[in-house]
């Protein structure tokens, strides 16, 4: 780096990928990095840039930046995206609110099972076990026999 850009030295790239909405500092090429540097060192006066307090500067360069990478950053909200509807139905529906646990359900199961017990409680999901047979939704007269 020339004494023209010694105001990067200021720069505080945490704070410009939190203003870019990026995690990491590696998903910024380094040339482009150095490309906005030289543009703005170019655009501006070195004394009217070392004149300039960190977060202005940091504001600066992420705005100079999103420019340059537009096209990475439209990328990584459609990935942050596509992962989060992945996990969601990854999830699948979790029910909302006061799950009803009957203390007496826990007294008999294996430890091994709570787990399972817990799970199928927390995803909505009823005991194959409590279903029964007199519940049937068939409209036959059930006073008669049939042949």
């Amino acid at each position: 780096m020339s004494e023209k850009e010694a105001w990067a030295f200021q720069l505080d790239w945490l704070n410009i990928i939190h203003l870019m909405g990026l995690d990491s500092i590696y998903q910024i090429p380094e040339h482009k990095r150095e490309k906005v540097v030289k543009k703005l060192t170019k655009l501006y006066d070195i004394e009217l840039l070392l004149s300039f307090t960190p977060n202005e500067l940091d504001e600066l360069v992420a705005n100079e930046l999103n420019i340059l990478m537009k096209k990475e950053l439209i990328l990584h909200e459609r990935q942050k995206k596509r992962i989060e509807k992945q996990l969601k139905s990854q999830m699948g529906p979790l029910r909302k609110g006061i799950i009803p646990i009957d203390m007496n359900d826990l007294k008999d199961l294996d430890p091994k099972d709570i787990m399972k017990f817990f799970s199928k409680k927390l995803m909505g999901k009823e005991d194959e076990d409590d279903n029964d047979d007199d519940n049937d939704t068939n409209a036959d007269d059930s006073t008669g026999y049939y042949i």
